[in-house]
């Protein structure tokens, strides 16, 4: 059923509209023709180094056309709705942007807590399974060497595959991904000496992650093969070029024309993929015509956005619809599963025919990755962490096949392994990377370790798009 807004999640407005221009419009005729009709003074992304500004430049004009996205946002002006949309044939869409919000993350008592529990049962786990099976002597020596173990995340989706007949080649080189969140640690050690091209669309804010989230996600995504301090390996595309888009303040919030921002200066970088693990509060049934209408003029130019469902649900009493933006049919919307792949408790789901649909599943329940310092690691729950999960594999399938936008869509759902649950939860099923088989050299004269999976505390707590703050519209 569909949400109904409590008192304490009244969606707010900026005051900005958001104008979707009719497709194939050239930029500069459209900038011409609103400034003749509406009396406005309008600006091209173009005008800016790299597509990149911010709400100050915003201020300095009446509106910035997103060259990208043929999308305008536009300042407030007296009868600028009716002035905008009074283009007979060629009239626009005009939505009111709405303010986006982040919650809080955890206190370090709380990650003290997770750390000991995580330490503990990996303790136990390697006195019963006893010492890692030596591979070396059967398979052909990859050139790098992976850390010694690897989440269950990971391995549930063949990033670390868990048989030696096969393993995965591919490290998300020369794939760029885009993190749109709260920014990123810049201090973090496992990312000493790794480029990362970054942007902050918060006007006072540098791109430094206040918040903790954003670091996070960045960390599944993108993080390293080797880390100096972390127990086992968390990230996926390493090698993968990382893009940082900061939407969110250090506060946890900001507005859709900054997502949109964000969106265009990724075009704009040529990032393959978008990691959007933010959501939003619906205004009304249906979805954004001018966030549905990005999403698809960007799978045009190759980027795949991908998105979080959310975590409004309490099942399996109450599931939610998956929540903005990625409730849109052009977004990736991605649902949470736990261990044992059953849908997580918290996990929305695609409750109407015809958009809002779960696409895929990836793992959400006690997922640990980096995190702001001095905290470095954490381990929460939330559709926020399975989104990176996916965005991460698909610069690998990118790496792998070539393949983008659309058909880089289509690769990661139909190599997706089916899931037991119903496909409105979990969409086409669990994300998975692509492995080749293993060159054995030598006879097996005796099978491998099967290893059993590390359990996780399911009472982590959930992070960030839980139902009890606001988080976008």
């Amino acid at each position: 059923m569909s949400k109904t807004l409590k008192k304490e999640e009244k969606v707010e407005y900026t005051g900005r509209y958001l104008v979707l221009l009719p497709e194939g419009s050239n930029t500069s005729d459209s900038i011409n023709q609103i400034n003749s009709i509406s009396g406005l003074n309008l600006k091209s992304s173009l005008e800016f180094e790299n597509e990149f500004f911010t709400d100050k430049d915003l201020a300095k004009t009446d509106g910035i056309i997103l060259d990208k996205l043929g999308i305008a946002i536009v300042n407030e002006k007296p009868k600028i709705e009716n002035s905008i949309s009074s283009f007979g044939d060629n009239q626009m869409i005009v939505e009111k942007e709405t303010v986006v919000y982040a919650i809080g993350m955890l206190d370090e008592s709380t990650q003290n807590y997770v750390e000991g529990y995580r330490d503990a049962i990996n303790q136990i786990t390697n006195a019963l399974v006893g010492s890692e099976f030596d591979e070396s002597s059967y398979a052909e020596q990859e050139s790098e060497v992976e850390s010694v173990g690897a989440t269950w995340g990971l391995k549930a989706t063949n990033v670390v595959p868990t048989t030696f007949l096969r393993y995965n080649p591919y490290n998300g080189a020369g794939i760029k991904i885009a993190i749109l969140d709260t920014g990123f640690d810049f201090t973090h050690p496992d990312f000493a000496g790794r480029p990362v091209v970054h942007q902050s669309f918060i006007a006072g804010e540098a791109t430094q992650d206040g918040h903790g989230h954003g670091t996070h996600c960045t960390g599944t995504a993108c993080g390293p093969l080797n880390s100096p301090s972390a127990s086992e390996r968390y990230g996926i595309a390493y090698a993968a070029s990382i893009y940082i888009g900061k939407v969110l303040s250090n506060g946890g919030s900001g507005g859709d024309g900054g997502i949109l921002a964000g969106i265009n200066w990724a075009i704009a970088n040529r990032c393959e993929v978008v990691s959007m693990s933010l959501r939003g509060f619906l205004t009304g049934p249906g979805y954004s015509a001018v966030f549905e209408t990005a999403a698809a003029r960007a799978l045009a130019q190759g980027t795949l956005i991908i998105a979080a469902a959310g975590n409004d649900s309490s099942r399996p009493g109450t599931v939610r619809q998956v929540m903005h933006p990625a409730n849109c049919p052009s977004i990736m919307a991605v649902g949470a599963v736990d261990v044992n792949m059953n849908v997580a408790s918290f996990s929305n789901g695609g409750l109407y025919p015809t958009y809002g649909a779960v696409d895929i599943a990836a793992p959400g329940v006690g997922v640990y990755s980096s995190t702001k310092l001095p905290t470095k690691y954490a381990t929460w729950n939330g559709t926020s962490m399975a989104t990176p999960h996916v965005a991460g594999i698909a610069a690998l399938w990118a790496q792998a096949s070539g393949l983008r936008g659309i058909n880089l869509w289509r690769k990661l759902t139909s190599t997706a392994k089916a899931l037991s649950s119903p496909a409105r939860d979990v969409g086409a099923g669990l994300v998975q990377a692509p492995t080749k088989n293993r060159l054995i050299k030598f006879p097996i004269d005796r099978f491998p370790i099967e290893r059993p999976p590390i359990l996780v505390n399911p009472r982590f707590p959930i992070d960030p798009i839980g139902p009890i703050e606001k988080i976008i519209r």
